[in-house]
Formats: structure tokens, sequence, C-alpha cells
């Protein structure tokens, strides 16, 4: 089974990114390299390296792959590279992100999700993640600065405290909604301020505050 999920996560990795626009050598590797039947309900692991999103409970999901590998692109890291996750859910994109930057904190508001995320990585030898229980929306200061925040929920504004918390010339990337669709949004933090720019539709849950 375990040759069936790698040859699964091999063609994941050609068809559904570097078969649409994901270029970036880091983020492709760290696909590679994170077995995302782990991340997803025994059930549905049949279903683990589909191009979809898939429940994990608790009125969450883990995002299909596609969107985690454009977000992760999108934030420009590397291995010196500091990261606020904020909406741990599974873990698996903080499991990504730990292949490609120096140090992940990664922000769960849901308790339980946030204790399954930490016993998950902690079990598949995740050592450069760190889970907090707590409002993402407050971002996580002890951390900061960070060269990248990957928001994984939908919030109508941008938190001023992930701006703050931000270091001048690093990324946020977050799903914006304004009532009735939802579009994925880099800011990029200068000296002047921010720069938004738009990466077209996306659909996530909600961000609980």
């Amino acid at each position: 089974m375990k040759q069936t999920y790698e040859k699964q996560r091999e063609a994941m990795v050609k068809e559904q990114l570097l078969g649409r626009d994901i270029t970036d050598e880091e983020v492709l590797k760290a696909f590679l390299k994170v077995p995302r039947e782990e991340f997803v309900k025994e059930k549905d692991r049949r279903w683990a390296y589909d191009d979809y999103p898939l429940s994990i409970g608790y009125g969450a999901t883990i995002s299909q792959p596609y969107i985690v590998a454009l977000m992760c692109q999108i934030l420009k890291l590397d291995k010196n590279s500091v990261v606020l996750d904020i909406g741990t859910g599974s873990g698996y994109a903080a499991a990504i992100l730990s292949k490609i930057a120096s140090k992940v904190i990664t922000v769960e508001r849901i308790c339980e999700l946030a204790e399954i995320a930490k016993e998950r990585l902690k079990r598949l030898g995740y050592s450069n993640i760190e889970v907090i229980y707590g409002d993402g929306f407050k971002g996580y200061a002890k951390g900061a600065p960070y060269d990248g925040i990957m928001v994984s929920a939908a919030t109508e504004k941008i938190a001023d405290a992930w701006v703050e918390q931000l270091r001048v010339g690093g990324r946020i990337v977050y799903p914006k909604y304004d009532g009735i669709e939802q579009t994925l949004v880099e800011v990029l933090k200068t000296q002047s301020g921010i720069k938004e720019i738009l990466h077209g539709g996306v659909r996530f849950v909600p961000l609980i505050k």
C-alpha cells in the first residue's frame, strides 16, 4: 500500500502541480515528501491525492493539493524562513511548509483539531512545527517577525496583527471573502505600507474569531 501512495503522490505532483502553474522546486519537493494520506480520515485515504478538499471533521477541511501548493509558492519562502500558518486543520499545510522553511508556527482555533494535529505531526517526526491552540486572527506575537503568513480560512479583512507580525519584505496569502465570493490575495509588506495582488477565486471554510 505504501508503494501505491508513493505512486499517487508522484502522479499528483506531475499532473496537478507541474501540470498547472506550480514551478517552485522546493514546493514540488515538499509535496513529494509529505504523505497526504496520513492527514485525512482513514476511510478517505483512497481519495487522499485527488484534486479536491476533504472533510476532516469539526466543520473543517483539508484543502486540495493545488491550492496549498499555490499558496506556498506565492509566499516565496526559503530554508531560513519562519512561517505563521493560520488554521492548522489536519496539519498538512504546516507539514508542507516545514519541508521548505526553517520553522513553522501553526495556530488552530478548534481545540480538538489542534490536539489531533499536534499528536499527528509529532508521530510523523515533524520537529520544526509548533502547534498553538488559539485565535488565529490575533496571530502569534511570540514567534514574530515572520517571513510569511499563510491563512487557510476565509476572512473579510486582513488582521492588523498579521501585518504587524510580518517583517518588511514578507508576504501574507489569504482567502478574502467579500460577502459573495472568495479571492486568494497576496499581501506584500513594504516600507511604505502593503500591496495586494489577486490570484483568482477560491473556496475555504470561514475563519473562526
